[in-house]
């Protein structure tokens, strides 16, 4: 332990080189930079240090770590590599911790070095050097080093967001056999199970499946055993944490059932959809509220966290951005009503698909800035999750890799906790294991960018002043559904009663639900310099949320009971 001139503990050192003629230092650099990020001291020799020189300095400076690095012929680095070895040992510095970097080829040979406990051949994944600073010298075997709940793994991987992706194909083995593949890749934290519709709806009811929709839209977990079953092959490689989706019938039931099978990391559930409404589940609009409402206490009542995947189901229906913005309000407003203390707010980006990047990006602040206020350290904690949009990806498959990369680095302006990566492949095919591993390195890559540096996109002024504005509708918007209230109702914006009607008179409406039995489906909606505004049907001029507002409740419809 070292202590500075008042007594108190200094935080550790690491002492970095590069051994001999090499002069390609931007590898230890970036680990050096990486160390300063997790709490370390640095101290950066330079380029072409000679032994003697490094052995001096490590007695000067009497580090905690030291890191080595050569990246030129194998055989001359694992030649230095061994008079390094010597040299330290001759001068009584073997119990430090010695690392070393380097090519593939110079690390093969450097790894047959015993004073080295942890060789870098520029393949690991950033978790790995994280895990090392920290103390902790991963092998392929050790599963204690990974943390296994959402809000220990994102307080170890920080500075780095989690990140998260769907996974299930249609069929038990397959989903099993890529499972094992993506965990052994260590590129990805969460694996999001993809679950079939027959999975989601009728788990509890093997008489209501329909064998010939067996693995139509996700892996047929069909019982506890096959939960079971996919949990076990991710306990290898980084050890993923898995979770599910809700399902949208016995959701309590199937709760249990997934945090004893899988130790489910979080819980997602919407507000208002995976019902009737959307053909997803039996329930109608007003029950299924109530039902996911319940499903939000449970998981509050026993310190699971709770994501809200609601206003992106909006946004994909075409719904102006003041709903979609109104909607992440709602969501965070009954999350944190039900208990949930550490809550996900997910921001998907380009749904609809054709708004601009700066409109995208101001949307999302307008989300921010509605939940932020609702944030409370020791009661409610607000987690960042991003995500591209699912209907933005184009057919091409070079095309789609573009896509991901754009979208990411639009997303990092936000700078989320999690980044949900979803597959370049979306708009042909379901992911495959090996298209799981290239979308997440696609991302980690432009993550790994953005954190060295990136323009403050927040600070445009028109990004600004569309986030102020949408705010403004948003906060209208919300004051319009709690006018909808009965008289007795505690909190309108938590009584599924008046959130309901929000749907039914058509405050909450979106140009997809047309025809639909449970909401008005009349919204018109464009796209308008970037973003997805309302518009007056005749004549497809703007309008803004009051004017809509106005038009939905007239004196005459006010009196109606919805």
């Amino acid at each position: 332990m070292t202590l500075a001139e008042d007594g108190h503990r200094l935080a550790p050192l690491i002492l970095g080189g590069c051994l001999g003629e090499c002069v390609h230092v931007a590898g230890l650099h970036n680990v050096l930079r990486l160390a300063e990020d997790v709490g370390y001291r640095t101290v950066f020799l330079g380029p072409a240090v000679p032994v003697a020189d490094f052995v001096a300095a490590i007695l000067q400076h009497e580090p905690d770590v030291v890191a080595v690095s050569y990246r030129l012929t194998p055989e001359t680095g694992e030649a230095l590599a061994r008079e390094f070895a010597q040299a330290v040992l001759a001068a009584g510095l073997g119990d430090r911790r010695y690392c070393f970097g380097g090519t593939p080829p110079v690390a093969d040979r450097v790894r047959r070095v015993a004073l080295f406990e942890k060789v870098f051949s520029g393949r690991e994944p950033v978790e790995d050097v994280i895990a090392y600073l920290r103390g902790n010298a991963l092998s392929c075997v050790e599963s204690t080093h990974y943390p296994q709940s959402l809000v220990d793994r994102l307080h170890w991987k920080a500075p780095f967001p989690i990140i998260r992706h769907h996974f299930g194909l249609p069929t038990l083995e397959a989903t099993e056999t890529g499972i094992r593949t993506i965990a052994d890749s260590r590129v990805l934290d969460v694996i999001s199970l993809g679950t079939d519709q027959d999975a989601q709806e009728n788990f509890f009811h093997p008489e209501r499946q329909d064998a010939r929709r067996k693995g139509a839209g996700g892996v047929p977990v069909r019982s506890a055993e096959d939960y079971r079953l996919l949990y076990d092959a991710s306990r290898r490689g980084n050890y993923p944490l898995m979770r599910s989706y809700a399902g949208t019938d016995d959701l309590l039931r199937l709760a249990e059932v997934q945090l004893d099978t899988i130790n489910n990391a979080w819980c997602a559930v919407p507000l208002f959809w995976f019902n009737a409404m959307d053909g997803r589940g039996p329930h109608d609009l007003e029950e299924s509220i109530r039902m996911h409402q319940e499903v939000m206490a449970w998981h509050a009542t026993r310190g699971i966290p709770v994501e809200l995947n609601e206003p992106h189901h909006w946004g994909l229906r075409d719904a102006p951005d003041a709903v979609f913005v109104a909607a992440a309000y709602l969501s965070a407003h009954n999350a944190r009503a039900f208990g949930v203390s550490d809550y996900i707010a997910q921001f998907m980006f380009n749904s609809p698909p054709g708004l601009s990047d700066r409109m995208d990006l101001a949307k999302m602040l307008a989300c921010l800035e509605m939940i932020e206020p609702l944030a409370d350290l020791q009661t409610f904690r607000i987690y960042r999750e991003t995500r591209t949009g699912l209907l933005s990806y184009p057919v091409d498959l070079e095309e789609a890799r573009g896509q991901l990369a754009a979208s990411t680095y639009l997303q990092m302006a936000l700078k989320p906790h999690i980044v949900h990566v979803v597959g370049y492949t979306e708009a042909e095919h379901a992911a495959r294991a090996t298209e799981v591993v290239e979308s997440c390195r696609v991302a980690r890559r432009v993550i790994q960018n953005c954190l060295r540096g990136m323009p403050d996109l927040t600070a445009d002024e028109v990004v600004l002043a569309r986030r102020d504005e949408l705010v403004r509708e948003a906060t209208t918007l919300i004051a319009a559904i709690s006018d909808l209230a009965d008289p007795g109702a505690a909190d309108p914006l938590t009584d599924p009663a008046t959130l309901a009607r929000a749907v039914r008179c058509g405050l909450l409406d979106a140009p997809h639900l047309k025809n639909n039995p449970f909401a008005r489906g009349e919204v018109v909606t464009r796209i308008v310099d970037g973003a997805c505004v309302a518009v007056e049907p005749a004549s497809g001029r703007p309008m803004r949320e009051e004017e809509r507002i106005g038009r939905l409740l007239t004196p005459a419809t006010l009196s109606r009971r919805w």
